[in-house]
């Protein structure tokens, strides 16, 4: 196994889309590369992985959603700074993707979502497509964005719920 620390961030990123390329999203490697470049970002971004996962997994376990400015909250991060590190590709979302992907996860994300669909869960359309491509590009046959997002919703609260329910 190579020594990722010594690498550089166009390694690692080179790696990534080489596995991607070839739909190698499955092997070890891949998985050890997407937490070391989450890792790295979030030196970078300022905005935590572990935190924004620990929230994720407990509004899992609760059966709700959050939003991105409670990510940023998470991470102690101001919105006005956290909003431009938070989407697209190789944003904030897709880097915990990416950690979900690799820790065999639920695609927790998924029940991430703009303010107006806290109560709802729904994601709006730029998200939902952000949403689809991250998921896409860690292995994921995407073909009806709304549906594959409301998959990964409730997934996340099965697991949440029998995470709930082992620790009771």
């Amino acid at each position: 196994m190579p020594n990722l620390i010594d690498k550089t961030d166009a390694e690692i990123d080179q790696w990534i889309f080489n596995h991607e390329k070839k739909r190698a999203t499955d092997k070890q490697l891949y998985h050890e590369l997407l937490e070391e470049r989450a890792r790295r970002s979030e030196g970078k971004g300022h905005l935590s992985i572990d935190k924004s996962l620990e929230l994720l997994i407990r509004a899992a376990t609760e059966q709700r959603c959050v939003t991105y400015g409670d990510l940023a909250k998470a991470s102690g991060v101001d919105w006005s700074y956290a909003r431009h590190r938070m989407s697209g590709a190789n944003g904030h979302l897709d880097r915990l993707l990416d950690v979900c992907h690799a820790r065999g996860l639920p695609m927790l994300p998924a029940i991430c979502v703009n303010e107006s669909g806290r109560q709802t869960g729904e994601l709006e359309t730029t998200a939902l497509s952000g949403f689809a491509a991250g998921a896409r590009r860690v292995g994921f046959p995407v073909v009806d964005e709304l549906s594959f997002h409301h998959q990964a919703r409730d997934e996340c609260w099965r697991w949440g719920k029998e995470r709930a329910g082992s620790l009771a």
